[in-house]
């Protein structure tokens, strides 16, 4: 069997029964993905070798068989599929069913419709590799769908069958390698994470035709911002498709008024009845700064000057409203909730400012407020662009505010770093935050020498409490958060019984190790020319992306994505695509050189 891809077919229904693929073409971890046990059987079709690596599926007609309806052959790193039109046979389409359990796959291209993807389109299977799919005959459209607690999690992608309109249908899978054209990259096998799965951010969710956290998750408004830093660095996925295409497919569904995990009002809906409902009556504070650095990384990175001349005014409009949130002038954004210590009431309805929904974000937001001074940068550049020089000014004067309050605020005199939130009583809310102190400097709110600063402390600090498995990535607080400082009081999700938060420590967000905004410090101390110190963090991580060690789950069942620090899983994803952000400092480190 080829190095690429191992696959077996059904045996009485055109189906794959195994499926993997190893996009380095070496052979590695191809271990199956199909989720065989519920592939539909007796369905009325005899598998047939016609070796070698060929094979065909006829239909059986009064116990005798008839001529092939689909035809099937593997050479190297391509797989063919090609439907037969044969009248009186109804052939179905050709199934690839995925464990999500197994691999979170995802089909990646141009929705047609609901569960519809337009061809060219990709096929990424995050740690395993990349499968372009391409058809010569036009128009060709592959249906998709994805679920969970079905009582499965499943991707499914059917190759439809030729009709009599199109009596011969071919379909033509090829492993690929989809990333920058880094120098050195082959030369180096840490780097082959971020070979097979630069994609592993992407995701796309077939019934709501949107980016989403994965193919059968919520939408989360506040996560569009990752996935726009990844497409401005992505190569084409195929002829005419790109993945800032799949952003602003995103971006469109937000302008026409569908809501996102993290808005007022998100809930189930009929595409999507496993929707994990926002509670708050408002949105979280990292939502608007999210579109908007969305919006503006796909009007900067051209592809669609229409598009983008057209929503130019809905983002400044987005971005006036995200300013808006400074409610007491100081040029900081605000969350209605207070922040205060012992305000939140220990359920998973009351949910914080931003992504960290445990940790009792509030009031003035470090987190985001460093979203709304990118969005407000990353606007004025694109108003500029498009030669909006009022409009430029006038998000460049907002950036400037931000920036201006933004250390001062949240500096603590007491520990030497930033803070996490500054509650409506005044009060800084300190937990030695990697992530806040990573993102300020990697975003350029702090000077230099205050930088340096920041770093010496927060590593002096990680040395100090013990943490050096930099293989699981970072705890995003090197400190236990205190149980009035806590949304969530369950222990499963770090919830605290003792005061000081010390008996859930390592438990998910409560300081936990994770892949999820590692990417900030690691960004950070390469920003300032510290190589040392961001490869002893970042080198590790990077042997565990190749290995696909943040993906599945441990021995205790639970998952990869959150982890103590002796490793054991506290995740419940199984796969959080967020984490995978952190690929993109590999342009850091190559660009710092030997």
């Amino acid at each position: 069997m080829p190095d690429h891809f191992a696959v077996s077919f059904a045996p009485d229904i055109p189906a794959f029964s195994a499926f993997a693929v190893d996009s380095l073409g070496r052979g590695e971890g191809l271990d199956n993905v199909v989720l065989t046990a519920r592939l539909p059987g007796d369905g009325g079709f005899a598998l047939r070798d016609d070796g070698p690596d060929r094979y065909s599926y006829v239909a059986n007609s009064s116990g005798k068989p008839t001529s092939a309806v689909w035809h099937m052959e593997i050479s190297g790193a391509r797989l063919g599929l090609r439907s037969d039109f044969s009248a009186g046979v109804q052939s179905p389409s050709f199934l690839l069913l995925i464990d999500q359990r197994k691999n979170h796959a995802t089909l990646l291209g141009r929705p047609a419709a609901t569960q519809q993807i337009h061809l060219p389109a990709v096929l990424h299977l995050p740690d395993r590799g990349t499968v372009r799919i391409a058809s010569p005959q036009p128009g060709i459209v592959l249906e998709c769908d994805a679920r969970r607690r079905q009582p499965e999690f499943f991707v499914a992608v059917r190759f439809p069958a030729a009709t009599a309109e199109c009596p011969v249908v071919e379909y033509v899978l090829e492993s690929t390698l989809i990333h920058p054209d880094l120098p050195g990259l082959a030369d180096h096998p840490l780097y082959d994470g971020y070979r097979r799965s630069f994609l592993n951010l992407i995701q796309f969710h077939p019934r709501l035709r949107t980016l989403a956290n994965n193919s059968s998750s919520d939408v989360c408004g506040f996560c569009l911002w990752q996935y726009a830093e990844l497409a401005r660095r992505a190569p084409p996925l195929a002829a005419g498709l790109t993945v800032m295409d799949l952003v602003r497919v995103s971006l469109d569904r937000v302008l026409a008024g569908h809501l996102a995990y993290g808005q007022k009002g998100y809930d189930k809906t009929e595409e999507q009845p496993e929707a994990a409902a926002w509670s708050p009556p408002f949105d979280s504070l990292d939502t608007l700064p999210s579109f908007v650095i969305a919006g503006a990384h796909a009007i900067l990175e051209g592809g669609d000057a229409a598009w983008a001349r057209a929503n130019f005014p809905r983002f400044a409009a987005f971005a006036r409203t995200m300013l808006a949130q400074d409610r007491d002038g100081n040029g900081l954004i605000e969350y209605p909730l207070s922040g205060n210590a012992g305000s939140w009431d220990g359920t998973t309805g009351t949910r914080p400012a931003n992504w960290w929904d445990t940790i009792g974000f509030g009031h003035e937001d470090a987190f985001s407020n460093a979203l709304a001074f990118r969005a407000c940068s990353l606007l004025g550049a694109a108003a500029q662009s498009l030669g909006r020089g009022a409009e430029a000014g006038e998000f460049a004067t907002a950036a400037g505010r931000i920036r201006s309050a933004y250390y001062p605020t949240f500096l603590n005199p007491a520990t030497g770093v930033l803070a996490g939130w500054k509650s409506a009583d005044g009060r800084l809310h300190d937990y030695w935050f990697t992530f806040i102190n990573g993102m300020a400097v990697a975003f350029g709110l702090v000077e230099d020498r205050a930088a340096h600063a920041l770093m010496d402390r927060l590593l002096a600090k990680m040395a100090a409490v013990g943490f050096d498995r930099f293989h699981l990535g970072l705890p995003g607080n090197l400190v236990p958060i205190r149980r009035e400082d806590y949304t969530d009081r369950r222990r499963r999700y770090g919830g605290p019984e003792l005061e000081d938060g010390s008996d859930a420590f390592q438990i998910y967000e409560n300081g936990a190790a994770t892949h999820c905004h590692a990417y900030w410090l690691v960004k950070a101390l390469y920003r300032l020319g510290r190589v040392d110190d961001a490869r002893r963090i970042y080198h590790p991580m990077l042997r565990s992306f190749a290995a696909g060690d943040f993906q599945g789950f441990t021995a205790n069942g639970l998952s990869k994505d959150w982890r103590t620090w002796q490793g054991e899983g506290n995740g419940y994803e199984g796969y959080l695509s967020d984490g995978y952000l952190a690929l993109l400092a590999v342009e850091d480190d190559i660009r710092a050189g030997n």
